[in-house]
């Protein structure tokens, strides 16, 4: 049985950083990646991560965050910094489980960014 643990989310200031932690348990999974979802708005890519360490980021993240994973942990991470209020959203965690062949999703965190 896949499961998935998030962590790391909070309220912080603009500028300010955090870290999003998602612990992994039950398969073997080859893409690891955040997603956020603000308010009225779709849920949208923030970054992923293959096994082999190759990433993708969406721009309006690009030189801001920095995605990383700890593959004898299944731990995928999220470095969030210079954060701004526009990136206020609930990020959710999301990975490929090769053996079955299907995705799976964190229960969300709730970042908050205040001006």
């Amino acid at each position: 049985q896949v499961q998935l643990v998030e962590s790391g989310g909070g309220l912080v200031q603009a500028g300010g950083s955090l870290r999003l932690s998602c612990a992994a348990s039950g398969s073997i999974f080859s893409i690891m990646g955040w997603y956020r979802q603000a308010p009225g708005k779709q849920r949208e890519l923030v970054a992923i991560i293959s096994n082999g360490g190759n990433t993708n980021y969406a721009d309006s993240v690009k030189g801001q965050f920095t995605i990383s994973r700890d593959n004898a942990k299944n731990t995928v991470y999220l470095q969030m910094n210079s954060l701004k209020p526009e990136d206020t959203a609930v990020y959710y965690c999301n990975v490929w489980d090769v053996l079955g062949n299907r995705a799976y999703w964190g229960q969300g965190t709730q970042v908050t960014v205040s001006s």
